[in-house]
């Protein structure tokens, strides 16, 4: 079978013509190929979102035409999970999404459209908001930093007097620091925009959804929102929060008809950059236990888990944290 940019990592490392080729990429740029462990599962193509920039499309294209004399052949690779939406499940319902315009929100806000259901996509970037409409042209898309009240108004202006779900998505990196290094901008930041934002918006569709007696929120929190090894302290702080957020209003809220659940990813193909000074004593304690992540998923895996939870197919869930990890939370 002809190799293509969606065979997978391991299945072109193994390759007598596709392994010279990624190793030889990896040399030329320095990177060590062991770094390719936990994705070989992946397609080859998630290494443009992986890559965070660096690994434009045309460097994939030149590797298939490589392992092809020249040609880039007709891609009929149908192994592995495939995303098959469910059409209607949205039908007739409007679904705020934050972080939209790029990896896992975007997929979500993706999926959502094409079930049927009319999304918000809320995102700091005006740019990648508008490229992700010319995509998707039905999306009502929402400019701003919702760490700012007026950017939330703005959300639910857009959303009108139904709000069905509540997709709180939007996250940043720390910089791995430990407690005794945390400065204040670093824990201001994420804790702005990883726990504030997702309450505050959570705060403003509630009564709208009270008022309906019926909803639907999801958090995202993290593999760091369950244990202490997984990320810097602030991130940590923010994810533990968040489930915590969760829980209490699924408790508060459940007896009225809303249900209130979280999503924990572990290692996710969407390529969110890391800020500029990592710590050094932080990055390096916790190496050994990101090394073992067994498996690392695409943002459309996690936009299937999330998308579930929203919709009325998880009726009976309510104040859950669903691991969508691949075992990582079992080791």
């Amino acid at each position: 079978m002809a190799l293509t940019a969606h065979s997978t990592i391991g299945d072109w490392l193994n390759d007598p013509t596709g392994g010279p080729l990624i190793r030889g990429l990896f040399e030329q740029t320095g990177a060590d190929p062991e770094l390719l462990t936990p994705v070989l599962g992946l397609p080859l193509q998630q290494l443009v979102a992986m890559s965070q920039g660096q690994l434009p499309q045309s460097v994939v294209d030149d590797l298939v035409r490589a392992a092809n004399g020249g040609e880039i052949p007709e891609d009929t690779n149908t192994e592995g999970w495939t995303e098959t939406p469910t059409s209607g499940r949205f039908a007739g319902k409007t679904v705020i999404v934050t972080g939209a315009a790029s990896g896992i929100g975007k997929a979500t806000a993706s999926r959502i459209a094409r079930e049927g259901g009319r999304v918000i996509a809320a995102d700091i970037s005006a740019e990648k908001l508008d490229a992700f409409k010319a995509e998707l042209p039905g999306i009502v898309t929402v400019a701003g930093d919702l760490t700012q009240q007026d950017a939330i108004d703005a959300v639910i202006a857009a959303a009108g007097d139904t709000i069905d779900g509540l997709a709180n998505i939007a996250g940043i990196n720390d910089d791995f620091s430990p407690a005794g290094e945390t400065t204040d901008a670093v824990w201001d930041r994420v804790i702005a925009i990883n726990l504030t934002a997702p309450f505050k918006l959570m705060r403003a569709v509630l009564p709208i959804m009270e008022k309906a007696s019926r909803g639907a929120i999801l958090n995202v929190s993290s593999e760091a929102g369950l244990r202490g090894n997984a990320s810097g302290n602030a991130y940590t702080a923010s994810k533990h929060g968040i489930i915590g957020v969760t829980k209490s209003a699924a408790f508060m809220y459940g007896p009225k008809g809303i249900r209130v659940n979280s999503v924990a990813p572990g290692g996710v193909a969407t390529g969110i950059p890391m800020p500029p000074n990592m710590s050094e004593y932080g990055s390096g304690r916790l190496a050994p236990f990101q090394q073992a992540i067994p498996t690392v998923a695409t943002a459309e895996h996690l936009a299937a888990s999330i998308t579930f939870l929203l919709s009325d197919d998880a009726v009976n869930i309510n104040g859950a944290v669903l691991t969508s990890d691949g075992g990582w939370s079992v080791q």
